[in-house]
């Protein structure tokens, strides 16, 4: 943990050097009012993983577009009635539709 500090301390200190930027302090942080929100808000959209790169964020959108065509594939055969349609590991089948009972079955 100590180390991973120093790590982080040494890169601020290198950006705050390129930038000429030095932190607030700790009297003018404890002068802002808490609820104080900043006048521009970053509007773009969330990405759909959160990954460490860029390549392991292509690496989860590929196996998700994979994941979502053996599903959509197994609900179609589930669909035509098949049903031993084989779905991918840790997912939720949709369900089968509602066969009521006969009307004389139910006298």
């Amino acid at each position: 943990m100590a180390g991973l500090v120093r790590e982080i301390e040494s890169d601020a200190a290198a950006e705050r050097k390129l930038t000429g930027r030095e932190p607030l302090g700790s009297e003018a942080v404890l002068s802002q009012h808490p609820q104080t929100r900043p006048e521009k808000l970053k509007k773009s959209p969330a990405p759909l993983f959160h990954a460490a790169s860029k390549d392991a964020r292509q690496g989860l959108r590929t196996a998700y577009g994979l994941f979502l065509a053996a599903f959509r594939e197994a609900a179609e055969r589930l669909k035509a009635r098949d049903r031993l349609a084989r779905f991918p590991n840790s997912c939720f089948p949709p369900a089968l539709p509602f066969v009521g009972l006969p009307a004389a079955a139910s006298l």
